[in-house]
């Protein structure tokens, strides 16, 4: 499954690192960040819990940008 979200990210920089750490995310098949569009599309794995899978991005996300929010 492939779901969009609306996320906030302040450089291009950063949401291409929140793309890398939500990439290594388990339950997350692939995942990209739109700069421009302020969006993140993530398509899950087979039986992922979407919910778990979302939390643990933020957190990775947070890493790389603490103020980042994601829309989920």
């Amino acid at each position: 499954m492939k779901k969009t979200y609306k996320i906030e990210v302040d450089c291009a920089n950063c949401a291409n690192k929140m793309e890398e750490a939500a990439n290594k995310i388990a339950g997350v098949k692939k995942a990209a960040v739109n700069f421009m569009a302020l969006k993140m599309t993530v398509e899950f794995e087979d039986g992922a819990d979407m919910t778990e899978v979302m939390e643990n991005i933020l957190k990775a996300c947070r890493k790389v940008e603490p103020d980042c929010e994601i829309e989920f």
